[in-house]
């Protein structure tokens, strides 16, 4: 494997006549004043030996602390995002409540060489979105899981 993969899962849901997703926006200070391109679905890299679901689904539990909903994953493909990672999605349906999300964290220098080194959420707010708004929100690069989903939903 060349390059930098990630795996994700695009949680969806029809609580109406238009489905919705859930989109996690990423924690610590590089996206803290970044709303419009910033959000992504719940994602992660892994290793050439963990198979890219396993990913995904390991991914959202961290992520999230929650696990996977139930229910089949509709494969979404692949996409390049324009720092050249590839990141390979599935959805699948379910619901969740926002409040209930209890993220991972990571460490970081921050501020930068200052020496003292800070934990952050690995994503700081969770919300549900319509396809529209969500395609305002995600980050460029992941855009076509947007049509992609629409596309396999669509009667």
């Amino acid at each position: 494997m060349t390059g930098r993969r990630s795996a994700g899962l695009l949680l969806f849901r029809a609580p109406g006549p238009h489905v919705e997703v859930l989109l996690a926006h990423p924690g610590g200070p590089f996206w803290a004043r970044r709303d419009a391109g910033a959000w992504s679905l719940p994602k992660g890299e892994y290793s050439p030996e963990e198979a890219p679901e396993d990913a995904a689904r390991r991914e959202f539990l961290e992520e999230l602390g929650l696990p996977v909903p139930e229910g089949p994953l509709l494969p979404l493909g692949d996409v390049r995002q324009s720092g050249g990672k590839v990141v390979t999605a599935w959805a699948v349906q379910g619901d969740l409540d926002p409040d209930r999300v209890t993220p991972g964290t990571f460490e970081l220098e921050w501020p930068p060489r200052s020496g003292r080194v800070r934990r952050f959420p690995e994503i700081d707010r969770v919300g549900w979105f319509g396809l529209v708004a969500a395609a305002e929100r995600i980050v460029s690069g992941q855009r076509p899981f947007l049509d992609r989903l629409a596309e396999r939903l669509r009667p």
